[in-house]
């Protein structure tokens, strides 16, 4: 039997995932602060066949990365609502805490997004992390690891109630007898719960593909369980092939507990690439993005991405042992902590240059063909189904991806020649929900 075709998720970052990237372009730094960026990007990726364009988020952010990233935390919604007027067939996923948003607003904000792109919407589903949210917000604390995974289960089922409050038939459009709708097929959302009390008619009719694609990238138990019962895709960041095939094994199992169909949950994991002409060239790139590299970041942002505040630390000192000898609220945070636990007179500074998460734990270098052939091998190992491509430089490394991978998959029959219809879920292969 054929081996089933990949899948692609381009994810977009302002030069780049690298760190470093940003001091490589060649054009006006603020360019990233328009809409043309954004938009070259998703049309190389369109020109590719890519399933989908992804947007991450950051409702807050902490002042230290003023210094050494670029900064454009744009509405991923907005932006996508703008791509669909720039594109025709690449999905748009965007990024929406669970946290700080209530579920009537933001799922009819990703289902206008769905009807505007013609059935294109996916939503990445996530609790966020950092606490620096909380003032944003006008809240006293940011909520534990376990009471955000609570919320966003209930979150997840309010919001399939609101798309699902129109059933798909409900349109008439008896211009002769003044009928628009059929409000007999109209079933209002009516959820009372620990978080959230919701009643109510979603405002227009269903979307095209009845709800938004779920994407979930959590990696935690309780991060899994939620993509089990409800992700249609996953991006999580296993640090090597067997860890990959484990993660996938666990969820799809976890999935058929559900009553789910594990075919229906699709694994793409975060991969980081550096691509050249030749092998050396590659390396020599990745090997500049490091020498441009900020120790001061690094420490920073192993802090930050664990969910703890970076100026309340000394990195020249080591990190606390009160801190690490208390339960992990997160993946990011148990790496910290492994490496603090591993070498506990070590400096934070020291620590942090062993903490690499999410895509940094698996940093593809290497030609298109090596690219080609390491995907073809996660996927024949039973690993993944594709993979969330996160151009170390962009956008070279997505136009190098697409120019010269994408071929090489094409000939070895491992994806799509044309998109085979409109919408994400069939990019996907995955089913329309019913009602």
């Amino acid at each position: 039997m054929s081996p089933r075709l990949l899948h692609f998720n381009a994810f977009i970052w302002p030069n780049g995932y690298h760190e470093s990237a940003w001091r490589l372009a060649d054009d006006d730094v603020r360019n990233v602060l328009g809409l043309p960026y954004f938009a070259d990007i998703a049309r190389t990726a369109e020109r590719g066949m890519l399933d989908s364009i992804f947007l991450a988020d950051n409702v807050a952010i902490a002042e230290y990365r003023a210094t050494h990233l670029p900064q454009v935390q744009f509405d991923p919604i907005a932006v996508l609502s703008a791509l669909a007027a720039s594109t025709e067939h690449i999905g748009l996923i965007g990024t929406g805490s669970t946290t700080y948003n209530e579920p009537w607003e933001l799922a009819r904000r990703f289902a206008t997004l769905d009807h505007l792109s013609g059935g294109r919407a996916g939503w990445n589903i996530v609790t966020t992390v950092t606490p620096l949210a909380a003032a944003s917000f006008g809240q006293r604390g940011h909520p534990d690891h376990a009471d955000r995974y609570e919320r966003a289960e209930e979150f997840v089922a309010v919001a399939s109630q609101i798309w699902d409050s129109w059933a798909d038939d409900a349109i008439v459009g008896d211009r002769d007898g003044g009928v628009w709708a059929d409000r007999a097929k109209l079933r209002a959302a009516d959820h009372h719960g620990r978080y959230f009390d919701v009643e109510g008619v979603q405002p227009f009719p269903r979307s095209p593909q009845g709800r938004p694609v779920l994407v979930l990238a959590g990696q935690s138990g309780a991060g899994v369980r939620l993509a089990a019962r409800h992700a249609e895709m996953a991006f999580s960041g296993p640090p090597s092939l067997e860890a990959a095939v484990a993660f996938r094994t666990d969820l799809h199992a976890q999935a058929a507990a559900w009553g789910r169909n594990p075919e229906q949950v699709l694994v793409l994991p975060a991969l980081m690439v550096t691509i050249g002409g030749t092998e050396a060239e590659a390396r020599a790139r990745a090997e500049r993005l490091e020498e441009l590299s900020s120790s001061e970041f690094r420490w920073q942002n192993a802090l930050y991405t664990a969910g703890l505040d970076p100026d309340a630390f000394d990195p020249d000192a080591p990190l606390p042992a009160t801190l690490w000898q208390d339960p992990s609220p997160s993946t990011r945070t148990d790496q910290l902590f492994a490496a603090a636990r591993a070498r506990p007179d070590a400096s934070l500074r020291e620590i942090a240059r062993r903490v690499t998460g999410g895509a940094g734990q698996t940093h593809f270098v290497g030609t298109p063909e090596q690219l080609a052939d390491h995907v073809m091998t996660w996927q024949d190992a039973g690993a993944v189904d594709g993979f969330t491509i996160m151009g170390s430089t962009l956008p070279y490394e997505l136009t190098a991806f697409v120019d010269h991978v994408v071929p090489i998959l094409q000939r070895r029959h491992r994806f799509r020649t044309e998109y085979t219809g409109p919408t994400l879920r069939d990019h996907l292969g995955l089913a329309r929900p019913d009602v």
